[in-house]
């Protein structure tokens, strides 16, 4: 902090926000009026129309990918990447472990059975280490989908290359990353088939929607047919194979096409947040979610702090509740959080790892050394394991709303200081 900033939080009285300061809600700019009206004048409110083209235009431009293929959400695209990716039922399919479902449930509608791979410390995202070991286990499998985590960038160059020698598909999952760039290369082109998506909360929004993204014109073409209902080129309603109601509305579109020109502008604004909490978190025992400067330009959609191991107190977790010991100068997510809720504020855990979730708890999990799920449990029992679990025990995602005013993120930093005490 300068030393004005200083004084300003040493002047600071803690008091509960009048209006809520959000994790990261929408930001409207006016064009997305202007497209939605147009979309209704025209009377195109259904699954045409010139909004959605224009979306899928300026996707393929801005991302640097051939085709885009305007979905209903990033959870339908990546359903048809599974599709594209030739998911077969009982077959094995590796998937980043922490993060949010959606990244997962689509192997499981074709019938896959996911294999999760453990979190590399230095990104939070998938580990190659991990990934090479799962190989070495699990040589048959085909398909690999890889997330980036709260718009940070995994070693996605290092990830491919272990799929291209073991001749295994890429599905990047890049629905958090949109604008993040890994070498001067944008998320949503490493793999085969990649997903991005325009939900609320993300850093450009259409309330909904998402894109399937591929260089393949004939991988498009399936995925566009797909989520039409799988209607064949014929004078009445014709179907050969199983579709989808997937399409993105030219409503929705319209919201999109009015949000892409802001798009590196909220990057900067998100970038600018994540910067001042890592500057006013300078004397804490705490780290921001890390990424490497050399290499990485992340779009910086959330913000998150994980707290140092001697830094935390005792804190339990089952599936629903937590409870924790308060202890002087020492803190845990579960008092940060309640004590951000209780000023009006929103932050959230980090992701639950999938090994960890009741529905995958009987799913594989892999680990650098090997089989993952013995030291899970030591984890969970209080010894210390895997890197995923240790992320989620001492990690959380702080307001990180593009509208929040300096002075607001001040008052987030006293609060979590406060913890610390």
């Amino acid at each position: 902090m300068t030393g004005k900033q200083e004084k300003r939080s040493r002047d600071m009285e803690l008091k509960r926000f009048e209006k809520k300061v959000y994790l990261s809600s929408p930001t409207m700019h006016g064009e997305e009026l202007k497209y939605m009206k147009e979309a209704f004048d025209t009377n195109w409110m259904s699954t045409v129309g010139k909004n959605i083209d224009e979306v899928e235009r300026l996707a393929e431009e801005r991302i640097g990918i051939k085709y885009a293929v305007g979905l209903s959400c990033g959870t339908a695209a990546l359903h048809l990447c599974m599709k594209l990716a030739g998911v077969k039922p009982g077959e094995k399919v590796f998937c980043s472990d922490m993060t949010f479902d959606a990244s997962v449930n689509p192997v499981v509608y074709e019938g896959g059975v996911p294999v999760f791979i453990d979190t590399d410390p230095e990104t939070w995202n998938m580990d190659p280490a991990a990934l090479e070991k799962a190989f070495e286990m699990y040589p048959e499998v085909k398909v690999v989908v890889a997330a980036h985590l709260y718009g940070m960038v995994g070693k996605i160059d290092e990830i491919r290359a272990i799929c291209d020698r073991h001749g295994a598909v890429l599905v990047e999952d890049a629905a958090e990353s949109l604008g993040a760039k890994y070498k001067g290369r944008e998320t949503g082109t490493f793999g085969t088939y990649n997903a991005i998506s325009f939900n609320g909360n993300k850093i450009i929004t259409g309330s909904s929607g998402g894109m399937l993204l591929t260089d393949d014109l004939e991988a498009a073409n399936k995925a566009r047919k797909w989520s039409t209902q799988s209607r064949e080129n014929a004078p009445w309603y014709q179907h050969e194979e199983l579709g989808y109601n997937y399409r993105m509305s030219n409503v929705i579109a319209g919201v999109i096409r009015g949000q892409f020109p802001y798009l590196d502008e909220h990057i900067a604004q998100k970038k600018a947040i994540y910067e001042r909490y890592k500057e006013g978190f300078r004397d804490l025992p705490v780290t921001m979610n890390p990424y490497d400067e050399k290499i990485c330009e992340p779009n910086f959609w959330l913000s998150c702090i994980l707290i140092d191991k001697a830094a935390m107190c005792r804190q339990v977790r089952s599936d629903t509740e937590a409870c924790y010991v308060k202890e002087p100068g020492k803190s845990c997510p579960t008092e940060i959080l309640e004590k951000i809720a209780a000023y009006n504020a929103e932050g959230r855990p980090i992701w639950k790892p999938m090994h960890m979730q009741p529905i995958y708890r009987m799913n594989a999990f892999i680990t650098r050394e090997g089989n993952g799920r013995a030291r899970t449990n030591a984890y969970i029992a209080g010894s210390g394991a895997d890197v995923g679990a240790d992320i989620f025990a001492r990690g959380l995602c702080l307001p990180s709303d593009n509208k929040m005013t300096p002075e607001e993120q001040d008052m987030i930093i006293e609060i979590v200081k406060s913890c610390f005490a």
